[in-house]
């Protein structure tokens, strides 16, 4: 009988320090997730978010507008592409915020967005191939990370601009709907003079509506 409640006993000790331990495994994996959670917000930091950033000047004032957000995992749809990428998206700098791939890289990651941004206007396409009257436009994406003191926010920016516009800068300074944004007109500035030394960090594609 003794020796039959002894391995009772060892049987429910074990069970229960295996759930104690699994507990502070789990209480441990909260708290350090919900400090690093805090620690970004603080930041203002969510490197885990791409942003697809429509680009255009409408009577000389610089004008910004999302076309679409999501997270990375979303559309890189890879979770070592994800994690690369943010890495990457760390060594960006004030005089360059493209994020610096591998050159072979750079179609896989921009083509991941293409289809996100295409998804979005894919009305335009069905409306053109009906015969129906539409109106289109090139556009180039860069995939980029504004290190400037003046962005309220840190994430990945996907950069959507007229290819026309990137190519043709306007040399005087824009007005701004909001002082912050002369870090976007100098990253234009960048992009487009980048755009003609190094057009494989860019891609191009046509939007219908």
């Amino acid at each position: 009988m003794e020796e039959l409640l002894q391995t009772i006993w060892k049987n429910l000790h074990d069970k229960i320090v295996g759930v104690l331990i699994a507990a502070g495994f789990t209480f441990l994996g909260w708290y350090w997730g919900k400090r690093k959670a805090e620690a970004k917000w603080q930041r203002r930091e969510f490197f885990d978010r791409l942003n697809v950033s429509l680009n255009m000047i409408r009577e000389g004032t610089l004008q910004i507008r999302t076309i679409l957000e999501k997270g990375c995992a979303e559309v890189f749809l890879n979770s070592a592409a994800t994690e690369t990428v943010i890495s990457l998206s760390r060594q960006t700098t004030p005089q360059d915020s493209i994020i610096p791939l591998p050159k072979e890289e750079y179609w896989f990651y921009l083509n991941a967005i293409l289809n996100e941004v295409a998804e979005k206007f894919s009305v335009g396409q069905i409306k053109r191939d009906l015969g129906l009257l539409v109106t289109g436009e090139r556009y180039v994406i860069c995939l980029t990370n504004e290190t400037s003191g003046e962005m309220k926010t840190r994430k990945l920016r996907a950069m959507l601009i007229q290819k026309k516009l990137l190519t043709h800068l306007p040399t005087e300074q824009p007005k701004f709907e909001n002082p912050h944004h002369i870090t976007r007109w100098q990253t234009l500035n960048q992009l487009a003079a980048e755009y003609q030394r190094n057009p494989h960090r860019f891609l191009e594609m046509e939007i219908v509506v």
